[in-house]
């Protein structure tokens, strides 16, 4: 199986981790330090949040401004709307901003969350069955009942 390390800036190392611990996430101490954080989301899906200062040691690129400027997206699946709702909460709670309504697609609900820094994760719940046959065949399924 292939594990996921994304690696998100941040101006707060210490901020960021309460932020991320608040939603679920556990931290791995053997790689964490005044740097860096890893984030455990599960036993695949790591965020390693970097000091802006170190995650720069990863690129000559510029490193954007998170709060006014996208990189990314990450998208992160939960197990049902309400789980989504949940996590949102939290989030929100912990200093996290909603930047845009909820998307209900029938199939599929989804609501964004940008973390302190401004990196935006995208939370979602997709119905089974339409992950199984595919959103055109869930919908035309479902219009019919």
């Amino acid at each position: 199986m292939t594990s996921i390390f994304v690696n998100v800036p941040t101006t707060d190392l210490e901020r960021s981790k309460a932020f991320y611990t608040a939603l679920g996430a556990g931290i791995n101490p053997l790689f964490t330090d005044e740097n860096a954080a890893c984030i455990v989301w599960d036993e695949n899906v790591f965020f390693m949040v970097l000091t802006k200062e170190y995650f720069a040691t990863f690129t000559d690129k510029q490193i954007i401004d998170t709060k006014t400027q996208a990189q990314t997206s990450i998208g992160l699946s939960r197990d049902s709307r309400d789980e989504v709702d949940a996590i949102m909460a939290a989030g929100l709670a912990n200093g996290g901003s909603e930047p845009k309504p909820a998307q209900d697609y029938g199939f599929m609900y989804s609501r964004d969350l940008e973390d302190p820094d401004g990196n935006i994760l995208g939370f979602l719940y997709m119905d089974p069955k339409a992950a199984e046959q595919g959103p055109e065949a869930y919908m035309a399924e479902h219009a019919q009942a």
